[in-house]
């Protein structure tokens, strides 16, 4: 059977998945075929692999969709978890997902410490920049200006850039994309599960029915549409002035990749 084919990765996922528990509209059902395809092209069989996630709208990628072993483990905890099950059994090809209040808030202090040790495992953050299952509250990747169940006048502080806190950890492989780049967010997740070190992805992914739905942002092909527009890759910045990028988020390799030398200092990022 050829690798990355529909048929293919449908061998990946347990008969009662399906229906998705995701809100119609969300990204992470794309993440995860995301995901699929890249294990599909990897040389490791599934029985190799063990996904950690946490609690939230992201947990639900690994868990209860992909038929492997899986740890489903409590809020903000699934790297604490993951390095000890990579230290008793360094065998494992260990893949955590979370969102970005799981893995960057309650979380945060974990993913730092889990990119300056270095440990072999890749870190996927599905940052749909609210808290999603919770109802809606602000997070720190949040945009500025933004309106939530917690901000209504909108987000007062400026959002952490992922990209650059986990790279300047020591994570040897950084990568970001959003779900509307599906083949170098393939290339890229195929990337990390076989890097020696900490693999870090930051995956933007829209949610309608929370950020959407308050910030009057429309449909979810609106939605993507504009993720889009917003998305810049590291190769066309260099050639955009400042004022070009306001607004704007970075997304390629930024750590360990082909993009990696000579990005630009990421102020766009910042403030979008």
């Amino acid at each position: 059977m050829k690798a990355g084919s529909n048929a293919s990765i449908r061998r990946f996922l347990r008969p009662a998945a399906l229906p998705t528990p995701f809100c119609p509209g969300c990204g992470h059902g794309i993440l995860l075929g995301t995901l699929l395809r890249a294990i599909d092209e990897s040389p490791w069989p599934l029985e190799e692999y063990l996904f950690v996630s946490g609690i939230g709208c992201a947990g639900w990628i690994p868990s209860p969709h992909i038929a492997a072993d899986t740890l489903h483990v409590t809020h903000g905890r699934p790297l604490a978890f993951a390095t000890g099950v990579k230290v008793v059994n360094p065998g494992l090809h260990v893949v955590v997902i979370g969102g970005d209040g799981d893995l960057a808030s309650i979380g945060g202090n974990h993913l730092i410490h889990a990119a300056r040790r270095n440990l072999p495992m890749l870190a996927i953050c599905a940052n749909n920049e609210t808290y999603g299952m919770t109802g809606g509250q602000v997070t720190p990747t949040t945009p500025r200006g933004a309106r939530t169940a917690t901000t209504l006048q909108g987000n007062p502080d400026r959002p952490f850039d992922l990209v650059r806190l986990v790279e300047a950890a020591g994570a040897g492989y950084v990568a970001r994309f959003s779900v509307w780049h599906t083949r170098p967010l393939i290339r890229a997740i195929r990337r990390g599960l076989s890097f020696p070190g900490f693999a870090f992805i930051e995956v933007l992914s829209p949610c309608p029915t929370q950020a959407g739905r308050r910030n009057q942002l429309g449909t979810p092909a609106e939605m993507l549409r504009a993720l889009s527009r917003r998305c810049v890759s590291i190769a066309r910045a260099r050639q955009m002035a400042p004022e070009e990028l306001a607004g704007k988020v970075l997304v390629g390799e930024f750590v360990g990749g082909e993009d990696a030398g000579g990005r630009p200092d990421g102020s766009a990022e910042r403030d979008s």
